[in-house]
């Protein structure tokens, strides 16, 4: 942008109405908030560092990803910035928790 501004950047720029209707958030994103907020808490990230890893996602991720989506993805890099745990590490824990199936009926009868 010739402005100073890079593409993230809203502030100011007309957007249309705001909508006033409350919805209920998913579950996933109450936990993705949990995560955020106990993550940071035990000093594994900074806002600077959420902040700097939403916005080196790029124009596209802000184009068709979800406000939690964006969110995860930066705690997870973040996460992994700190060592935390490794990609290899949550590939393996992403397959155990996809084999126990899609909902919490299936992950009991699992057990």
């Amino acid at each position: 942008m010739t402005d100073g501004r890079r593409w993230h950047d809203m502030g100011g720029d007309a957007a249309g109405p705001v909508p006033g209707d409350e919805h209920d958030f998913a579950l996933w994103e109450k936990r993705v908030d949990a995560l955020m907020i106990l993550a940071s808490g035990a000093g594994h990230f900074t806002v600077d560092g959420l902040r700097r890893a939403l916005e080196d996602m790029g124009e596209k991720a802000f184009e068709e990803m979800t406000y939690y989506e964006r969110w995860i993805a930066s705690i997870n890099q973040n996460l992994i910035e700190a060592g935390i745990y490794s990609i290899e590490e949550l590939g393996a824990k992403m397959e155990e928790v996809s084999a126990r199936g899609d909902t919490y009926g299936e992950a009991a009868d699992a057990s």
